[in-house]
């Protein structure tokens, strides 16, 4: 049987809504979520029969939660749809303050409780904080009093790492991993392994970064080209990769506009096993993409808030891979109050959050030349 058929929720619909990159404009001389369109990005997700949304308090500069209750909680009955939401380190330093964050979450979405609530981000020193900040207990406690159904973790770190936090947190649910086709034996995201621990203790796969970041959309030319030629959309392949893996009970999109959004709809509605063809061209897409060089950034973004200079560092990171790309590639227009590469003091607050381990002092260093 399908393990995520065995011991998991949500049916056949396996297509979350990653309220993590919505769309934005500019309002008021701020840059704003775009209600209208994700109102109707939420409609077209619903209305396909899809249900299932994702959240954190800092997403989109803290804007995400807010989204979520504008565009769903006050649009929709509380039964008909999932809402996950997380606890994440940077916003509390102590146990006493994790209850009055939580609350505010609720608020911010307008909810009662919580479908699934996950530790946010766990690495082996975000784990010792929410160790020593009784995290998991206060989380255990909130499930018993029903202010959250379901508890779980999402992870940035190595297998053995994921094996002993199971191992030690057995009344974990699932695991949210960061799962595609280019990280799948990448030693540093360790994707395959990962699974395979998840596997071990019976847990099911929430997957993010399937499309990772976008960067399996936007890749070189003759990359680009051995896809394209397949007559599928490139956020095809990717989405159709991971939904073959029989752990994986969700797949986690963190769509930007309507036509990702109908795109990934159509492709999930009823997602078709990937012809030993397509994986041929996959495989060779991952090899061009390791010999590019490019930074594995996926714009999470979760560095912002930790750099003391204001450097928009996944702008940074974008414009090094276009230039990688094209050599007159313009340089990022920085506003006001934004610092620019050579402002770097190399503080490295931010490579401690970094999911993806990058350094990124020393790459603020190679982007001064550019």
């Amino acid at each position: 049987m399908n393990l995520a058929k065995k011991h998991w929720l949500f049916g056949e619909k396996r297509l979350a809504f990653g309220m993590m990159r919505l769309p934005m404009i500019e309002e008021n001389g701020a840059t704003q979520v775009d209600i209208q369109q994700t109102r109707q990005m939420v409609d077209l997700f619903m209305q396909a029969g899809f249900n299932y949304f994702d959240t954190a308090y800092g997403y989109l500069d803290k804007q995400s939660e807010h989204a979520v209750r504008e565009c769903v909680a006050e649009r929709y009955p509380r039964e008909s749809f999932w809402l996950t939401n997380k606890l994440s380190s940077p916003y509390f330093e102590t146990e006493a303050e994790i209850l009055p964050l939580f609350e505010k979450q609720l608020k911010n979405c307008g909810v009662e409780y919580f479908d699934l609530y996950l530790m946010h981000a766990l690495s082996r020193n975000y784990y010792s904080k929410m160790q020593a900040c009784n995290a998991f207990e206060v989380v255990r406690r909130l499930k018993k009093e029903g202010c959250v159904r379901h508890i779980g973790f999402s992870f940035h770190d190595t297998a053995e790492m994921l094996d002993q936090i199971l191992t030690e947190h057995p009344e974990m649910e699932f695991v949210q991993l960061q799962f595609n086709y280019l990280d799948m034996d990448d030693p540093k995201v360790q994707s395959r392994k990962c699974y395979e621990v998840c596997q071990k203790h019976d847990k099911p796969v929430l997957v993010m970064e399937p499309v990772r970041g976008g960067r399996l959309v936007n890749i070189p030319p003759n990359a680009g080209k051995l896809l394209d030629d397949l007559g599928q959309s490139r956020a095809n392949y990717a989405l159709r990769y991971v939904a073959g893996f029989d752990s994986v009970a969700m797949i986690l999109s963190g769509m930007s506009n309507l036509e990702q959004m109908k795109d990934n709809i159509n492709t999930m509605l009823c997602p078709k096993p990937l012809t030993q063809k397509e994986l041929a061209a996959m495989d060779e897409v991952v090899r061009i993409l390791r010999g590019e060089g490019a930074v594995d950034c996926t714009g999470c973004e979760y560095c912002l808030p930790e750099c003391p200079k204001n450097i928009p560092i996944p702008d940074v990171f974008t414009f090094m891979n276009e230039r990688l790309r094209k050599s007159n590639a313009p340089k990022p227009n920085f506003a006001k109050d934004q610092g620019k590469p050579e402002d770097c003091i190399a503080c490295n607050r931010c490579q401690k959050v970094c999911p993806q381990h990058l350094p990124i002092s020393r790459l603020m260093q190679k982007a001064k030349t550019l």
